[in-house]
């Protein structure tokens, strides 16, 4: 039975195993997304509506496509990845009275993120949420293989017996190649071979034997991804969508051209949404780029941003020639396949295809969708719901009891840029100078009156000088928590242990780590605990954990 926590936020719920907190109290939204969550701004994401939380069983669009053609092609793709309930899903999908949750993200080495496994929890766990309210929904994650950012999909962080530790492929050994056509290459054994001698047996080593048969040098980064996440969910993974898939596509074509065709009324589009999110404050996600298109074409191995040229014309990024609009019709025609959408079209366009119900995202890509959804004004595309995934933190029994001994400060201690001197300080008592301050300052105060008798125009050295007071004393308080929290040295090391089970490396646990650290870690059933215990609520939930046999101690 679920409890809550007392907080003066309510931020903070607990189960018997699994804490959520807050992502405000946790530090884990940016200011764009912290405004929407508060129920500001929200305009800026109009025609797009944002889901709150709350919602138990919100009533979701169900925009009207053939998605006949495209489940065809996802059962035939899901059951060659292994997912075993890819025919009855597909049949789902073909359904036009079947609502569409879509989350996405690029493969990357051995799963990529460890967020990418909970998005795709997280669209599950929508899907049946919705489905069980009378909703029929199904889940479907879209695997961006043309993307090609070599440094973000060549590199994983696991956790090994002395902590956490970077692998990576080298080299980018073809750049701008998209990870759809990449295989792992030669310099993957060396990755393996370091990792079955940090496994040598047990449960880790098993897990070992399942990825290496999915990674290997000759694999291609997307089948290996769509593997492993068929392979950790079973029958509730989502429908996984290679976004290289020929069927996937065709129906991509009509999209493409309209993106051309409405070349210019787009880039409007988005630089009015642009100036818009200045004129409040707001930094764009993605860096304004006025006459870029949102459309990348692959070209001699390499898959370059289109940028109009005049009217009639283009350039590919990187290179000087010029080239007619009118080839880059003809492509569309007859290979869409090298042309695809980039970050601020993809989700135009996967709604148009999939009709899509609900866009499961992070706080990064909610953080650029105002940008985004320009493309789906222009175009006259039905916008669906947007939602925050959740958020997980895997930690060990140990370091659970060293979380739950800092009590409500817990959270505060887990934010990325937690003060974390000043923490510890606040948690050994007030400060004497803090305690000193208030009255030390009245005593200021009350030199004002005597003072303004004396001479009316002291007002302004009077409040200078209280300012420098105030602001001496905190300076002082500052320092001398400071000195305190480093007395508890004892303290202080449980602190440092549990911040580096959460913030691997110095980064957030389930941006550094990589999907494959979650079996190799925790054993191979781990993935279900995560179905079992994450929620829709976009929280950061934290989860216990033992570690597998033959790892115990790691991190």
């Amino acid at each position: 039975m679920e409890r809550t926590v007392s907080d003066s936020s309510s931020s903070v719920a607990r189960r018997p195993d699994t804490l959520r907190i807050a992502l405000e109290r946790a530090g884990r939204l940016a200011p764009l997304p912290a405004a929407f969550r508060a129920g500001r701004e929200l305009d800026l994401l109009s025609p797009l509506r944002f889901v709150d939380s709350g919602d138990e069983s919100p009533e979701l669009p169900c925009p009207q496509v053939d998605r006949t053609a495209l489940a065809a092609a996802l059962a035939d793709a899901n059951a060659a990845y292994g997912h075993p309930a890819a025919a009855g899903l597909a049949r789902r999908l073909a359904d036009p009275a079947t609502r569409v949750i879509v989350t996405g993200q690029q493969p990357g080495l051995f799963g990529g993120p460890l967020y990418s496994l909970v998005k795709a929890i997280g669209a599950q766990l929508w899907a049946e949420k919705l489905s069980a309210a009378g909703q029929p929904a199904v889940a479907v994650f879209w695997v961006a293989t043309e993307d090609h950012d070599w440094a973000e999909m060549s590199h994983a962080v696991l956790t090994l017996s002395d902590g956490a530790r970077s692998f990576d492929l080298g080299a980018d050994p073809a750049p701008l190649l998209p990870a759809g056509m990449r295989t792992f290459g030669e310099p993957l054994r060396a990755v393996h071979a370091a990792l079955a001698a940090a496994y040598p047996d047990g449960p880790a080593a098993a897990a070992l034997g399942r990825l290496a048969a999915w990674y290997r040098p000759d694999a291609r980064f997307g089948e290996a991804f769509c593997r492993l996440l068929a392979g950790l969910l079973g029958e509730r993974c989502p429908l996984l969508l290679d976004s290289m898939l020929p069927a996937l596509k065709t129906a991509e074509r009509p999209w493409l051209e309209r993106l051309v065709d409405e070349r210019r009324a787009v880039d409007a589009a988005i630089g009015a949404a642009e100036a818009a999110l200045a004129q409040r404050g707001f930094t764009p996600q993605v860096t304004p780029q006025p006459g870029a298109s949102p459309l990348f074409l692959l070209r001699g191995g390499a898959r370059r941003r289109i940028v109009w040229d005049g009217a009639d014309h283009f350039t590919l990024r990187g290179l000087d020639e010029r080239f007619p609009v009118a080839e880059l019709y003809q492509t569309i025609a007859e290979n869409p396949g090298v042309v695809s959408p980039g970050v601020l079209a993809r989700p135009a366009v996967q709604d148009a295809i999939l009709g899509s119900a609900l866009f499961l995202v992070g706080p990064g890509e909610l953080s650029y969708l105002p940008q985004a959804v320009a493309t789906h004004r222009a175009l006259g595309i039905a916008a669906p719901g947007v939602a925050l995934r959740p958020q997980a933190l895997l930690l060990e029994p140990g370091e659970r009891r060293q979380l739950d001994a800092l009590g409500e400060d817990g959270p505060a201690f887990l934010a990325p840029d937690a003060d974390v001197e000043r923490l510890l300080a606040r948690r050994a008592g007030e400060s004497f100078v803090a305690a000193a301050a208030p009255g030390i300052l009245a005593a200021v105060d009350a030199l004002r009156a005597p003072a303004m008798d004396v001479d009316s125009t002291l007002e302004r050295p009077f409040a200078k000088t209280r300012e420098q007071i105030e602001r001496a004393l905190e300076a002082f308080a500052a320092k001398l928590d400071a000195a305190r929290a480093r007395r508890e040295s004892t303290a202080r090391g449980r602190v440092e242990r549990l911040r580096s089970a959460a913030l691997p490396l110095g980064g957030v646990q389930e941006r550094t780590l990589a999907v494959a650290d979650l079996p190799l870690r925790f054993g191979w059933d781990a993935a279900q605990r995560l179905l079992a215990e994450l929620t829709t609520e976009p929280a950061l939930h934290v989860l216990t954990l033992g570690a597998a046999a033959g790892t115990e101690g790691a991190g």
